[in-house]
């Protein structure tokens, strides 16, 4: 069936009209940021196809995300470097990017439908949705414009270390990425405290464990 309004209109129901959705896209990889988007869509919004950012492919995602920015009365991103992954702890660091997107928001919201995460930082009136971009409108529409926007600066961070293939892989970690890491060792935008990561500083073979 795909995402629906519910959850907006349900949010519109008890007095909230500035209703954001959130969501994020990195949080798996073993290189580069956490990349979270907060998105007010209209009311009733209908745009064809919006769905779970996984479930469409990359060149229908780029077309989804340029017609959420061109439709949505606002847009905000935060992103967590792979420093502070490494500091805070993915979770934290998730947290941090979304509370990042959610002040760059243009109308301020004064609701939040997050997918899965709770952000106890954030002083608004907030709902936590598992699984929440297959059912909700704007958190779908936060997936996709979260995992377009760091597919383009995976695509940037390729073009600075080219060894390592980020383009194909985005830096998750594939059999060929593990090989590459293995090869050149980490670079500035590898999360070390990723296991396959240490594993390599530690002069080990890079394996990903599940």
């Amino acid at each position: 069936m795909g995402p629906t309004d519910e959850f907006e209109a349900e949010a519109r129901r008890c007095g909230y009209r500035c209703v954001a959705g959130l969501d994020e896209a990195g949080r798996g990889p073993l290189a580069g940021p956490v990349v979270a988007a907060a998105v007010i869509l209209p009311f009733r919004c209908r745009i064809p196809g919006l769905n779970d950012s996984k479930q469409i492919a990359a060149s229908e995602r780029e077309r989804l995300c340029e017609e959420i920015l061109l439709r949505a009365v606002g847009v905000g991103v935060g992103t967590a470097s792979g420093q502070e992954i490494d500091a805070l702890n993915i979770l934290e660091a998730t947290r941090l990017a979304m509370a990042r997107a959610v002040a760059t928001l243009d109308p301020s919201p004064d609701f939040l439908l997050i997918d899965a995460v709770a952000l106890p930082l954030v002083r608004l009136p907030q709902r936590p949705i598992i699984k929440g971009d297959g059912l909700s409108l704007s958190i779908a529409a936060a997936s996709i414009v979260a995992k377009v926007t760091r597919d383009r600066l995976m695509a940037d961070f390729h073009r600075a270390y080219p060894q390592y293939n980020f383009l194909a892989h985005k830096g998750y970690g594939t059999s060929e990425h593990l090989r590459l890491l293995a090869e050149y060792g980490p670079c500035e935008i590898h999360r070390r405290t990723f296991r396959p990561v240490q594993d390599c500083l530690e002069g080990k073979t890079p394996v990903l464990r599940r």
